[in-house]
């Protein structure tokens, strides 16, 4: 069953969610539904002209930071200083990128003008983050996502020359800010960098714990 979400800030258990994960409709992405959506494991996804659409999978695809792993030829690009490496530095510029990106079997993209400006919102006032790589003066790569205590909920990351995605992804892992990071969905390519996939229920726990 997919509930409708109105003017009130609240959203449905995220248990009630259908098969796919599809949990709600309605509402907007002001930054006080965005946190509470996130605080619950709850993002929205949906197509430009579509309504708002809300998302709580059953399980999600997480990589813990202390378990990343890094092959050896990524440990030898690392070392290499080929990329330099920042935070917050160009928050807008990472997710227009993201945007930009062309997806295997997508046509077009889910982060819409609305999306772009409700992300940028939430960086702002200091909710959402972005990591930054660079190659000579140019930004190549990056990923961004919105904070709850030490999870980073990440939303999307692109890559204009190899391995670029995947040096922000380390970066976040090494930071030492984030035990986990919230990955979404499972892609061949994070599975090879650690990811698994955990239950809701586990998700839950380490949103909970930025609470207390």
């Amino acid at each position: 069953m997919v509930f409708r979400v109105g003017h009130e800030l609240i959203f449905p258990d995220p248990s009630l969610a259908d098969d796919d994960g599809w949990l709600a409709v309605g509402g907007d992405l002001l930054p006080e539904r965005l946190l509470l959506a996130y605080r619950h494991g709850i993002f929205p996804w949906y197509s430009e002209g579509d309504p708002i659409c809300w998302y709580s999978p059953h399980e999600r695809f997480v990589i813990y930071a202390d378990e990343v792993h890094v092959s050896g030829s990524m440990q030898r690009l690392l070392r290499s200083g080929r990329y330099t490496v920042t935070e917050d530095q160009d928050f807008a510029a990472v997710i227009r990128h993201c945007a930009d990106m062309p997806r295997a079997g997508q046509d077009g993209t889910w982060i819409t003008p609305e999306m772009m400006n409700a992300y940028i919102r939430l960086h702002d006032i200091g909710a959402a983050h972005s990591v930054e790589v660079w190659l000579e003066g140019r930004l190549v790569g990056g990923i961004y996502g919105v904070v709850i205590g030490r999870v980073f909920c990440g939303e999307s990351m692109f890559s204009l020359v190899p391995s670029a995605s995947k040096v922000a992804l380390i970066h976040l892992c090494r930071s030492g800010w984030y035990d986990l990071i919230d990955c979404q969905f499972h892609t061949p390519h994070l599975e090879r960098m650690g990811g698994k996939f955990i239950s809701r229920e586990a998700l839950q726990l380490h949103l909970s714990a930025a609470e207390k």
